[in-house]
């Protein structure tokens, strides 16, 4: 096994996963993860999938490259794509990760803005005289 790789999206951002056998760090764009999400409940839903399959403490180095969208959503479209990663992994990982949804692609994206309107559905005050 060289590498395996999967991709994980969300809203506007991309996430390319690769897993190797290492020593357990997580680099993101070539920080680790600690410092490319400092905020702990964002850390931790990079780490759920992981944590799901009992494998926080394992000799997989993984490394990711994620780009667009803002924090918020790199952070799942990562948490997806290392789902993604651990079920070419080993197979019967699918069921727990399923049941907590980190395989489901959440499809919302933001609505575009109509012209003639400040924002995509809000319209100006109206006056009738």
């Amino acid at each position: 096994m060289d590498f395996i790789n999967a991709v994980g999206r969300r809203k506007a951002s991309v996430a390319r996963v690769y897993l190797r056998k290492g020593t357990g760090s997580i680099q993101i764009n070539g920080k680790p993860l600690a410092e490319y999400f400092p905020m702990p409940h964002i850390q931790s839903k990079v780490t759920d999938p992981l944590h799901t399959v009992g494998l926080e403490t394992a000799e997989y180095d993984v490394i990711i490259n994620v780009m667009g969208g803002g924090f918020k959503g790199q952070a799942e479209a990562v948490r997806m794509g290392i789902s993604r990663v651990l079920i070419k992994l080993n197979e019967d990982f699918r069921k727990g990760l399923k049941e907590k949804k980190f395989l489901t692609r959440d499809a919302r994206e933001v609505e575009r803005k109509k012209y003639g309107k400040p924002k995509a559905r809000k319209s100006f005050q109206f006056s009738k005289r």
